[in-house]
């Protein structure tokens, strides 16, 4: 899908299909009032056929006096309460309305509407961001594909030209793409997207981008004595790996900001087995590094001016006769002892080790990215990211990025507090702290290995993927990392 930015007048323009806003009191947006004046009262006519809900849609043909083929109108809701919410609902109703229609080109006039306080580039983001995730489809694996309506190959978001905004649009395709990347990653099924498959995916950027990237064996963690990360991978037939990619597209000698993934390529629990159900959406655990490789292709393609370094740890969890068992005692390459009271808490084990490892390129910032609680997921359920930092400033920084690219996060606490339920008897610290603020003990646990670092820690685990009817990966936070990096780099 190609998107190109072109001053076009609705009633001429010659496109399969036009996509025009109304909102609920079937006020006409400015482009459709022209269209409704061209065609002589024909919008206005169907306007009761259209719900006032945002994002549903009403298709029209051939109406006189316009040129296109199409006309899809779109519902905004209340135009007093249209905002960023109601924008993105009418982008996506318009998305799932152009792929059943089957119109190989379409012009978009949503993308100038006022959005609140929002900039037009904002709009001109989110409108490719939208077209691009309503169009996602993940059937490389079905046998018997339904047939498909031609694919919208063009969009034209009819706007003045500058450079400005075809920066903007080539920033959001990137982005797409790169959100697309960390979707397919994690619906790919465990047998296929392994911990090798990953480090394969890994070294095809590197490719595509001239980046830099080592790949650590286990011989290699052996040797550096990550006991942690390779605590949970002892019981797997698959080898572990360190994915290292490296982004350097801005000055040299500016520090990196280093995105650290978790990437469980699948999580059975190990010993602290995991119930039977739902089970299998525990191939996304591995959406944290996913998101990583998501975020550095988009800023490389996208030629972003930063450096950035990927750290990835890569394994799987699971049950036999190596595993490790509740109240083992393992030694993290930081020479901290972890007690491990529950081997389902492994996130953080193959984490910590990450993060110490990050330490040594000297970042400017680091940012981990992990599927880490379910408590998380009772806390802010599957709509805010939970963000736990350890300076004020990065956080601030993080949630203007989170905000601008409505990939959204709520901080929690970090206090000292809760590191006492972290206490054993026989290590440094133990692995879990218990029921209460499991999200907020797992934060804490990771920041004992971030004490010299500006860190932050996402825990993705609600907002990862979908499950139910629409199951799947959401691509989430690859927005949020592109957005932060690039403010980083003073590109807002």
């Amino acid at each position: 899908m190609q998107f190109s930015i072109k001053a076009l007048s609705p009633e001429s323009a010659k496109s399969g299909c036009i996509v025009l806003g109304v909102y609920s009191d079937k006020e006409l947006s400015p482009p459709a009032r022209r269209v409704d004046q061209a065609a002589r009262g024909a919008l206005r006519e169907a306007l009761a056929d259209l719900p006032g809900k945002a994002g549903a849609t009403l298709l029209l043909r051939g109406l006189p006096g316009v040129a296109a083929e199409r006309v899809l109108l779109v519902a905004l809701g209340e135009r007093k309460e249209f905002a960023e919410s109601a924008f993105r609902e009418a982008l996506r109703g318009a998305a799932a309305a152009l792929r059943e229609l089957g119109a190989k080109d379409a012009a978009l006039y949503l993308v100038d509407l006022k959005v609140g306080a929002r900039a037009l580039t904002w709009n001109l983001r989110h409108a490719v961001l939208g077209l691009r995730e309503g169009f996602y489809r993940f059937d490389q694996l079905k046998t018997q594909k339904k047939p498909s309506a031609p694919a919208l190959q063009h969009v034209v978001l009819p706007v003045s030209r500058s450079q400005k905004l075809q920066e903007t649009v080539a920033e959001a395709v990137a982005t797409a793409d790169g959100a697309e990347l960390a979707r397919t990653l994690g619906n790919l099924p465990a047998n296929i997207c392994t911990p090798a498959y990953l480090a394969a995916e890994a070294q095809k950027i590197a490719r595509a981008f001239k980046l830099g990237i080592d790949v650590l064996e286990k011989r290699d963690m052996e040797k550096l004595g990550m006991g942690a990360l390779l605590s949970v991978a002892r019981a797997s037939h698959q080898p572990p790996k360190l994915i290292v990619l490296r982004y350097s597209g801005g000055p040299k000698g500016r520090k990196p900001l280093a995105l650290v993934g978790k990437g469980i390529t699948f999580d059975t629990g190990g010993i602290s087995l995991k119930p039977a159900g739902e089970m299998d959406e525990m191939k996304y655990d591995m959406s944290g590094a996913a998101s990583v490789l998501g975020a550095l292709r988009a800023l490389a393609a996208m030629k972003a001016p930063v450096n950035v370094v990927g750290v990835i740890p890569a394994c799987e969890n699971m049950p036999g006769g190596a595993a490790s068992k509740p109240g083992d005692v393992v030694t993290t390459l930081s020479g901290q002892t972890v007690e491990i009271l529950n081997t389902d808490a492994e996130g953080r084990l193959i984490l910590c080790d990450a993060l110490t490892y990050a330490a040594r390129f000297d970042p400017e910032a680091v940012i981990d990215v992990a599927t880490l609680t379910g408590a998380c997921v009772i806390a802010l359920g599957h709509v805010a990211t939970g963000l736990f930092a350890n300076d004020e400033k990065l956080a601030a920084a993080i949630r203007a990025a989170a905000d601008d690219a409505w990939d959204r996060v709520w901080q929690m606490p970090l206090w000292e507090d809760y590191q006492e339920q972290l206490r054993s008897n026989f290590a440094d610290m133990a692995n879990i702290g218990g029921r209460p603020a499991g999200s907020i003990t797992a934060a804490c646990f990771l920041s004992r290995f971030a004490r010299k670092l500006r860190w932050a820690h996402l825990d993705i685990a609600g907002t990862a993927w979908k499950s139910g009817r629409e199951k799947g990966s959401t691509g989430r936070p690859v927005p949020l990392l592109v957005r932060f990096a690039l403010g980083q780099a003073g590109k807002k």
